[in-house]
């Protein structure tokens, strides 16, 4: 079996995270982890905070506290709701690490030898107000390309085009407000990407077969646009700073790497941080899952698609010019958004639910669920609370809870405390196990090739066949006329319960953990089901003590909808 590597796109460290994010990245990201974990397979998931660049700066600013104060603090409160969340990262790293530093600085260094790197002077925005040079994000104004007036100098927020500060119309300091800027010259290292854009563009063409439609395209389109040289140093006091034995000059002003050169380096640095982390005792090796491992490791990267070209294009162009085995990545898993009623959630506008708010509301298994179901895969798709609603009451406490709910409760109250044993399988379970056979085969298909909606459906499909069953043998009315078959109805019922608490475990492990834990069985360490043991469903036998546990999942009210619509609107404007 190939071992997993898997990467979620960093979240940024400046502020809790939205909805959108979340369901664009990291969850996706978890559940394939799990699901690949449980079928037996070496996982490595990995992921960091994103603290360096101006957002960091900002915030820190904006707070009154030094940055590297205001990252610790904020990396700690992110990793909380992603803990919240039951993210099951290997290691959650921070790309201020001393491990990023090193590899950051020694991937620069190897461009420069190779010639991909070149010190260039450029006039740049200063602000005599602010008594500085102004990078990127540091200047804000309308978007030349759709009139957006809150873009930033880097990327427009709103129709995601890269942009230069002095692409900006009407820009302005996001320090102080002042419209008094000046350009002047200054000295920037930049990276050559001019030159690697032929080994760009073939790599990517041997991934056109593999890689999702979305992820393609946009990788496609930058490429035929043309990839230009880009600056890859910036005047700030927070980032990796540039190594003083190659760059003296620039080291000595102060010039540190920006944000998009050492953040996609931290996937690899926030690795080594994982190894570094060892307990005594436990030798981790880093290097084994990212260099020299083209054939051993598979690769697999997770984003929503505004990150979609630092992922296909710059970061594997940093890679190819260092001249080195680094592994690069195999599958590039793209998103589209999730909109707020049709409006983009946006951290730095604070629109649309962010996830500490999220937990607040409902445990984090209902919105696991929700987000995957309807993750933006084929195109943008919009949260409502509506549909929220819906999608909690039909498929997580009806179709699933109830059916475990009265499932325990009926067998508990007709036959007691342990698994009836009734009489030998008929017509009907043999019908039943074939069609959870063939579901659970369909589920794996799409599990396999990354379509979480499709996945999300066949799950479903599994839970539903259950009240089918269970409807059509009508134990309730079984037991007064066949006290065998109801309990072999119920036998059956207790076994497919115990199925979907390991199927459905990558989408919502704490339910599924207390799904298996219902069942006092002496030895429970399957981690998936066999086509046969679907078929069978024999896993747990008569006479198995079992509790009823509390509601699953708790149906939502009018009453509910309509507080959550008071708190955070019904609607949005786009």
């Amino acid at each position: 079996m190939a071992r997993h590597l898997i990467t979620s796109a960093l979240p940024y460290i400046n502020g809790i995270k939205h909805l959108g994010n979340m369901v664009g990245s990291m969850l996706p990201a978890d559940v394939y982890s799990r699901y690949l974990r449980q079928r037996g397979h070496e996982v490595l998931y990995i992921c960091a905070t994103d603290e360096h660049g101006t957002p960091a700066e900002l915030a820190a600013k904006e707070q009154g506290i030094p940055v590297a104060d205001f990252c610790a603090q904020a990396h700690d409160a992110q990793k909380a709701v992603y803990d919240g969340f039951a993210l099951a990262f290997d290691y959650f790293g921070r790309s201020s690490s001393a491990e990023n530093r090193e590899i950051t600085q020694h991937f620069a260094r190897r461009l420069n030898e190779n010639g991909f790197i070149e010190e260039r002077a450029i006039r740049q925005v200063y602000s005599p107000v602010d008594g500085r040079f102004l990078p990127d994000r540091y200047v804000e104004g309308t978007c030349p390309h759709c009139g957006y007036d809150k873009a930033r100098g880097d990327q427009c927020e709103n129709c995601t085009r890269v942009l230069d500060p002095t692409d900006l119309i009407n820009p302005r300091s996001a320090i102080s407000g002042s419209t008094d800027l000046e350009i002047r010259e200054t000295k920037h290292l930049f990276l050559l990407q001019s030159k690697l854009e032929n080994e760009v563009r073939e790599w990517v063409s041997k991934h056109d077969k593999d890689w999702p439609q979305l992820a393609s395209s946009i990788a496609h389109k930058w490429l035929t646009e043309g990839l230009h040289d880009r600056a890859i140093t910036r005047d700030l006091d927070w980032g990796v700073p540039v190594p003083a034995d190659t760059w003296p000059e620039l080291a000595a002003e102060g010039k540190v790497f920006y944000v998009w050169f050492d953040a996609p380096i931290e996937y690899i640095g926030a690795t080594k941080e994982w190894a570094d982390a060892a307990p005594d005792g436990e030798t981790r090796d880093w290097k084994s899952w990212w260099y020299d491992v083209d054939t051993d490791v598979r690769y697999t990267e997770f984003m929503a698609k505004d990150n979609v070209p630092f992922h296909t294009v710059m970061f594997p162009a940093t890679e190819l010019g260092v001249r080195e085995p680094w592994k690069k990545v195999d599958f590039v898993k793209a998103f589209n958004w999730l909109t707020y009623y049709g409006g983009k959630f946006s951290t730095s506008q604070k629109r649309g639910v962010f996830t500490d708010q999220a937990l607040d509301i409902l445990p984090a298994d209902y919105w696991r669920y929700f987000l995957i179901a309807n993750a933006p895969e084929s195109d943008d798709s919009s949260f409502t609370w509506e549909h929220f609603t819906a999608t909690v009451n039909k498929d997580l406490a009806d179709t699933l809870g109830n059916f475990v709910n009265r499932v325990l409760s009926f067998s508990r109250k007709r036959f007691g405390d342990d698994v009836p044993a009734g009489g030998t399988p008929g017509e009907a379970e043999a019908k039943l196990g074939t069609e959870i056979a063939a579901l659970l085969a369909e589920y794996e298909s799409h599990m396999e090739s990354l379509q979480f909606r499709k996945a999300a459906a066949a799950l479903r499909a599994l839970w539903s066949a259950g009240n089918s069953y269970l409807e059509e043998k009508a134990p309730w009315l079984e037991i007064k006329t066949d006290k065998d078959g109801a309990a072999l109805t119920l036998r059956t019922a207790m076994n497919l319960i115990h199925l979907y608490s390991v199927v459905s475990e990558p989408f919502i492990p704490a339910t599924a953990k207390t799904m298996r834990e219902a069942f006092a069985l002496a030895e429970d360490t399957a981690t998936w089901v066999t086509a046969d043991e679907a078929k069978a469903l024999t896993a747990v036998p008569a006479g198995t003590p079992f509790t009823v546990p509390p509601v699953l999942f708790a149906k939502l009210t009018d009453e509910d909808l309509e507080t959550y619509k008071t708190r955070f609107g019904g609607e949005t404007t786009a």
